[in-house]
């Protein structure tokens, strides 16, 4: 992953709460890191997760902005009547996958 790190989570309220806390808590110490978040199915290998939806997750987070939280539609759809606020970021091509994608940032 290079300078990044990849987190699977057992929820999509808890991925976006965890991405908003680690790029809040580390804007408060200066550095300015991006998140992105997808929920689809992995393969989880002996030192590896791999699968279309980390390759989405990596190109959804390759498109956020400094301090910036970026989330599919598919995540967004799947917290609708949450308390989480989003701001819609329109619809954009992910290198390598098929469609256009509709990404929406987590409002702070």
């Amino acid at each position: 992953m290079g300078d990044g790190f990849l987190a699977t989570f057992d929820s999509a309220t808890r991925a976006v709460r965890a991405a908003s806390e680690v790029v809040m808590s580390a804007k408060n110490t200066g550095l300015e890191v991006r998140a992105g978040l997808h929920v689809g199915e992995i393969e989880v290998r002996r030192d590896d997760v791999v699968g279309l939806a980390v390759s989405i997750a990596k190109r959804v987070c390759d498109l956020a902005g400094p301090s910036e939280v970026l989330v599919s539609e598919t995540i967004r759809g799947q917290l609708a009547g949450s308390a989480i606020p989003f701001d819609d970021r329109g619809e954009h091509q992910l290198k390598g996958v098929p469609g256009t994608w509709k990404l929406f940032a987590v409002k702070d």
